[in-house]
This record gives C-alpha cells, sequence and structure tokens, in this order.
C-alpha cells in the first residue's frame, strides 16, 4: 500500500459545497492546496415547475418519482409550502414509487418518511439509476408515469432513454448552477493551468469542467488551458464527469476506486506524484500509470449509435481497486489525532436528526475502513434494531432486529468485546442469518460495540464479500469509533423518543378536549364522541390529531363570535 501524500504538490481543486473539507484534507496529506469555486447554486426564475409537480403528485398523477439529489429534496419543499400543505404532498410521495440517485437523496428523503424503493449503485451515475429502474420495474415501465427531480441542468441522455421506456417523463427543476459572481479567481487558476502553476487538478462535477473551459474560452485560452491540462494530472470523481472531459478532449489519468471525495484525495496523495514524474519525463501516459504502481483497465464509452466501431476509448485508464482493499490506509498515515477527531465529531455535530447522525457514522467509517457493507444496530427495549445501513435496505432499516446474545451482533452486544471473522463467518457458530440478506453470504466480518457511559447502545457490523484479514490498527479503530459516537447515538436516539412523546402527549390533550366539546354540544358520552371522531378521521383520511385540532378551531371561532353562539 503506497504511502498517502502529495509531498508539496500544488493541488486546484474546484469544489464549491464542500470547500473548506476539501482544503483541509489536501492540507492533511501534505499538499500545497488551491480551492477555487467553479460554481453557485441560484433559485430559478419562476419555481412553476415544482409547484405543478406539486399538484400532481397530490393528485395522484404519477406512478414513479425520481429524486437525483439531496440538496433538490430539501430545495424543493420550501417551495411546494408556499402554495400546498407540506403533510399533504409528503402523503402522497408515500403512496408513490420513489427512487433515489443514491444515498444522499435517500438520506433526505428518510428524513421526511418517505421511503425509497428503488436505489442506484455506486458509482450512481443516470447509467446506474436507469439499470436499477428496469431491473426492480421491469416491463412496468411502459405504463409509468414519471418525475424527474433535477439537479442544476438536465441530463438528455437520462431522459431520452426513461422516455423510451415509459409512458410519460415529466422534468422537475429545482435550482440551477451558475458560474461564480467574482470570475477573476477562475480566470486565474486557466493561467495558473496554462503556464505550469498546477501539478495535480481534483473535478469532482461534471459542472466543473464545463465552467472551467466556459471561462477559458471567454478568455480565449482553450488551447492553452487544455495544453496545460495535459501536463498535470487529471482525476476525475467518477463516470459522468470523465464523460464531460472526454467532450473536451481531456482524458483523464485515473478515477478513485469509489466516487467519494475521501477516497479521491486519499487515491490522488498516493499516487499522483509518481504519475506526475512519469508524465513529466515524456514517458507514454498508459506505461506511467503502470509504473505508479496502479492497475488500469481501458474504459469504453458507448458512440452515438451504440455499437463498439463508433465507440470512444479512454486511452488513459481508469483505475479498478479490487474489492476489500484498504485503499484507505494512508489515511492514518496522514490525519493526526486532533484532526481526526474534528473530523468525526463535525460530521455528527452538523446533524440535527437521529437518522442523519447515523448515516453521517456510516459515511465517516466506511471512508476510513473500506468495506463491501455496514450496518449501524441501536439497542431500543433490548433488542438490536437496524436504523442505518451503508447499502439501500428499505424492508430492513428500522424494521429487523434482533434480542442481545443472538447471532454475532448479539454476541458483540452482550459481552462488549469486538468480532473480527477473516473468511466463512458464516459458518462461525454464532452467526445467525435473517431475513436472506446478501450481507449473510459475504465472508468477512468486523463488528463492534457501541458505548456509551459503560453502558451498550448498539453494534458497528462491517463485512467484506472476499475474505479479508483485519489489520490490529483497523479494529481497534473501528471500537474507538464505537465510544466516539456513543453518547451522540444515544442523545439523538432519546431526543427523536421525546419529541415523539412530546407529539403523543399534545395529541392526547387535544383528542380529549375535543370529545368534551362534543359530549357537550351533542349530548353524547365519551365513548361515542371517541367513535365518532375515529370515523371522521377514517373518511377524511386525516389524522386523530387533525380531526381534534380542526373541533377545537371550530370551538375557538365560536367563542370569539358571541353572536354566532347565540344563533
Amino acid at each position: 500500500m503506497a504511502h498517502a501524500s502529495f509531498a508539496g504538490l500544488r493541488v486546484l481543486s474546484l469544489e464549491s459545497r464542500r470547500a473548506k473539507e476539501v482544503a483541509k484534507l489536501i492540507k492533511t496529506y501534505g499538499g500545497d492546496a488551491f480551492v477555487v469555486p467553479a460554481m453557485r447554486e441560484i433559485p430559478l426564475e419562476s419555481n412553476t415547475a415544482a409547484l405543478e409537480f406539486a399538484a400532481s403528485a397530490i393528485a395522484g398523477e404519477f406512478d414513479l418519482v425520481i429524486f437525483l439529489t439531496g440538496q433538490g429534496v430539501r430545495a424543493m419543499m420550501p417551495i411546494i409550502e408556499t402554495k400546498y400543505n407540506a403533510e399533504d404532498f409528503l402523503k402522497a410521495l408515500r403512496r408513490t414509487r420513489i427512487a433515489a440517485r443514491g444515498p444522499k437523496p435517500q438520506g433526505a428523503l428518510r428524513d421526511l418518511k418517505v421511503p425509497v424503493g428503488v436505489v442506484a449503485p455506486e458509482p450512481a451515475t443516470w447509467r446506474e439509476m436507469l439499470g436499477s429502474l428496469v431491473s426492480e420495474y421491469g416491463d412496468l415501465l411502459g405504463e409509468f408515469r414519471i418525475a424527474v427531480q433535477e439537479y442544476g441542468a438536465s441530463n438528455p441522455e437520462f431522459l431520452s432513454s426513461l422516455s423510451d421506456l415509459s409512458r410519460q417523463v415529466t422534468k422537475v427543476p429545482v435550482y440551477q448552477w451558475g458560474l461564480p459572481e467574482d470570475l477573476q479567481p477562475l480566470r486565474e487558476c486557466v493561467l495558473a493551468i496554462a503556464n505550469g502553476g498546477v501539478d495535480v487538478i481534483l473535478f469532482m462535477t461534471a459542472v466543473q469542467v464545463i465552467h472551467l473551459f466556459q471561462v477559458a474560452e471567454q478568455m480565449a485560452c482553450v488551447e492553452d488551458l487544455h495544453a496545460g491540462l495535459e501536463a498535470i494530472v487529471v482525476v476525475s470523481i467518477g463516470p459522468s464527469t470523465t464523460e464531460e472531459l472526454l467532450l473536451n478532449n481531456l482524458k483523464p489519468d485515473f478515477e478513485p476506486s469509489r466516487p467519494k471525495m475521501g477516497f479521491m484525495i486519499n487515491e490522488a496523495a498516493q499516487y499522483a506524484g509518481r504519475v506526475l514524474k512519469q508524465k513529466r519525463s515524456g514517458i507514454d501516459v498508459a506505461l506511467a500509470t503502470r509504473l505508479a504502481g496502479l492497475t488500469f483497465a481501458p474504459t469504453l464509452s458507448p458512440g452515438a449509435n451504440g455499437d463498439e466501431s463508433s465507440a470512444v476509448q479512454i486511452a488513459r485508464p481508469v483505475r479498478k481497486v479490487a474489492p476489500s482493499t484498504a485503499t484507505m490506509a494512508g489515511f492514518r498515515d496522514g490525519l493526526a489525532p486532533m484532526d481526526f477527531l474534528h473530523e468525526i465529531s463535525s460530521r455528527i455535530a452538523a446533524a440535527d436528526s437521529f437518522h442523519m447522525v447515523l448515516e453521517r457514522i456510516v459515511e465517516f467509517v466506511t471512508t476510513v475502513i473500506p468495506c463491501d457493507s455496514c450496518f449501524i444496530y441501536v439497542l431500543e427495549d433490548q433488542n438490536l434494531v437496524i436504523r442505518a445501513s451503508k447499502n439501500p435496505h428499505a424492508d430492513v432499516v428500522d424494521q429487523v432486529g434482533m434480542p442481545i446474545g443472538q447471532g454475532i451482533t448479539g454476541w458483540v452486544a452482550e459481552h462488549r468485546e469486538p468480532v473480527a471473522l477473516a473468511a466463512n463467518a458464516s459458518n462461525d457458530p454464532r452467526f445467525k442469518a435473517f431475513k436472506n440478506l446478501p450481507e449473510d453470504h459475504f465472508e468477512a466480518m468486523l463488528s463492534t460495540p457501541i458505548m456509551s457511559a459503560s453502558k451498550v447502545v448498539g453494534v458497528i457490523n462491517l463485512q467484506h464479500r472476499l475474505p479479508y484479514q483485519h489489520k490490529t490498527h483497523e479494529i481497534r479503530l473501528l471500537s474507538m469509533l464505537g465510544f466516539l459516537v456513543g453518547s451522540e447515538i444515544e442523545r439523538a436516539r432519546l431526543e427523536t423518543e421525546n419529541l415523539q412523546l412530546a407529539g403523543r402527549l399534545e395529541t392526547r390533550k387535544a383528542v380529549d378536549r375535543a370529545k368534551g366539546i362534543l359530549q357537550r354540544d351533542l349530548t353524547i358520552n365519551e365513548d361515542d364522541a371517541y367513535r365518532m371522531m375515529q370515523r371522521e378521521s377514517r373518511q377524511r383520511r386525516k389524522s386523530m390529531r387533525e380531526i381534534a385540532e380542526a373541533i377545537l378551531l371550530s370551538e375557538d371561532l365560536r367563542k370569539t363570535r358571541p353572536d354566532a353562539l347565540a344563533k
């Protein structure tokens, strides 16, 4: 495993949303960081499309809704609330098939209590999204009316392919990407690349590529920019970004093993120095990447007519890492203890809901210890319930659990000790399969308790498809994470329970007051009043609290108008 260090290389990133985090990671790995935002999120001139979508969704006119970004989900809700009741809209979504392009929109929807039936696997491009839909629904897609929440710009390939397979496709733009208001920093980037002032550039979205070349075109420097990029290490986060680079006749040197910021920066730190040295020595790029210690394979991009003869081949290969390889081993070398603690604490502190806390923990754990599966179990009433998963399991998360002492997970909770199995995990006498999860057949497993104030509050499980010998520092690291996050998980869980308890208490108080009003006005007993409210709740498809609040509102209006009461 290569040591992860940029060794002073000048690393440019065009990231906007997570600029500070990117700069910090580059510096952590010994790079000279230059982070210049290449885009900004700007509101649409009109929200008509989003409001029309909400009206159609509430009316039940969609068979499937596809959400492409978590930010789009969050940006959509305030728009819809300007005209419609948010709960009416969310209830409509809960009755509709929902698909998400990856864990971020899935997490945003989970916070809204909207179940997701289909999640695109990594690298979560439009092709994975389309493939997942075809796999899940097959020929039924031909009758579907589909809505697609867009992110920043339309994806014509996805929309066209989806239109061919379905009855109707409706675009739902929520926001768009624009150039930064101050273009001078981007212009300086173009000149720095053209004049050899940058060693490594990290492209994290296709929009960054588009905007960089757009500014270069305004400066009449496209050829100089292209020549400069050819002389440095170009890293693309994934297939969609690579495709945009290819459209500009630029072939990336490699992609990370997973399309994640942490993996991208770590692996760039491991290999960029040697790739750059070989490139500047005039050695062929493919040879340079092999000399750098990477295993590459060419990637094909289908041509316009779909046949191989017109396919565009990426001459600069894209790195492929075998499953279960500890690609982030260098993370431990480059990150100081205080930085490590700050990283995880900031990730947790940035979340304000139980499931978001757990999702951030999963994201962090799977970044520092690569694995094929990660489950977080939370102890509730002596049962360990799955509350978060790296892989999409809508039918398992929040639904499936086991008592303490049952299975490897239960054993870890009972004995408060980690368990590391390098192979044949399912043959361990403590193992217990349930729900026919694919992970039950994975070879390797690492399980550690989550502790808070000397008591177990949950368990973290990591699994690998292939045999994998967990290193001592990985076991200790996961155990330490279990101690670090235990209190936050317990706090978030109790806070959620308190909110639910407070909600139930408020509901009971409202229902009791409403029953008293009905008893007085209709001269009926308490049971009859309650049954009347139940009947109204079923017929109107409203909760008991909503029915009670309507009765209380009517009573308040009568009190403010004594003349009406007298009549």
